[in-house]
């Protein structure tokens, strides 16, 4: 038995839901703590160092045996490469212009459309309008100073978000352990080279940007997107999608403590719509069979 598989199997003992919620406060520990990054070498080049940092570590980790490829799982994993990179570009823009509560709590629009779709309960269609209000209420808009192109990005990484939980589970139940994150990671990198790159290039790069890149790809994608693939395997996309209803209240939390981004009672409220939105909207729980694809080894 590979390590992989040991670890797959070590993994089964602990609760699919405590993951998830360690992959979420991962996700946000990481957004937060890039922004002195973001200030260096802008917020695409932040996205791609991370992801090429997150190459390096997982490659150590869970070398990918790219023989073990089949034809149909290009379609899946250049999918979730490609918006895996996008979602974070993207979710970081939003993070260099507007507070990170507000950028969770719209970027999780995308997820929570995805799960109010696959609902078996037509009725949790409405729950997305609902967690807009709360979006509504935490931009302000009425105030005259909302940033358009902070929520444009925050939303754009809601596409990516809803679409990478919709292949991450695909990959997942293909691959085990995190050996789909190491071959979908080096997509993301690639993919986001083109407009990265030169932000690095032509940022105020200093010599503790890249220890910096590197500890925060550690947390996210190493441990973050590894720990929800894991999740992911165990779970439907509603009961994964209940969880991520409490992601920004991390956001709004870790914005408070590290970014010092204190929100108004009004917005404390959107936040309560948001979470109350995503969890109604989901039903469901466990999956009810294991995944039956053939692994690859990693």
């Amino acid at each position: 038995m590979s390590d992989a598989a040991r670890a797959n199997r070590a993994g089964r003992g602990v609760p699919p839901w405590s993951l998830a919620v360690a992959a979420m406060l991962a996700v946000q520990l990481s957004n937060a703590l890039s922004a002195g990054v973001i200030a260096q070498v802008g917020a695409a080049g932040t996205a791609w160092l991370r992801m090429c940092f997150g190459v390096v570590f997982l490659w150590m980790i869970a070398r990918p045996c790219i023989r073990s490829l089949r034809r149909g799982d290009l379609p899946a994993l250049l999918v979730l490469g490609v918006v895996t990179g996008f979602m974070t570009t993207f979710f970081l823009g939003a993070v260099e212009r507007i507070p990170l509560g507000t950028a969770v709590a719209i970027e999780f629009l995308g997820p929570l459309t995805v799960a109010g779709l696959m609902s078996r309960h037509r009725k949790a269609l409405v729950w997305p309008l609902l967690a807009l209000a709360g979006v509504v209420l935490l931009t302000e808009p009425w105030r005259g100073s909302i940033d358009l192109a902070g929520v444009g990005f925050a939303l754009a990484a809601g596409v990516c978000w809803g679409l990478y939980n919709l292949f991450t589970q695909h990959v997942g139940d293909r691959f085990s352990g995190i050996s789909g994150l190491s071959l979908t990671i080096p997509i993301a990198a690639l993919a986001t080279l083109p407009v990265g790159l030169p932000q690095v290039i032509s940022g105020d790069f200093t010599w503790w940007v890249l220890p910096a890149a590197a500890g925060i790809a550690l947390i996210s994608p190493v441990i973050a997107f590894g720990f929800e693939m894991l999740a992911l395997r165990r779970m439907t996309h509603t009961a994964f999608g209940t969880l991520l209803s409490v992601e920004p209240a991390f956001g709004i939390l870790l914005g408070l403590l590290l970014l010092a981004q204190t929100p108004t009672l009004l917005q404390l409220v959107g936040i309560a719509l948001v979470i109350v939105a995503g969890a109604a909207a989901q039903r469901g729980g466990a999956r009810q069979t294991d995944a039956t694809a053939v692994t690859a080894q990693s």
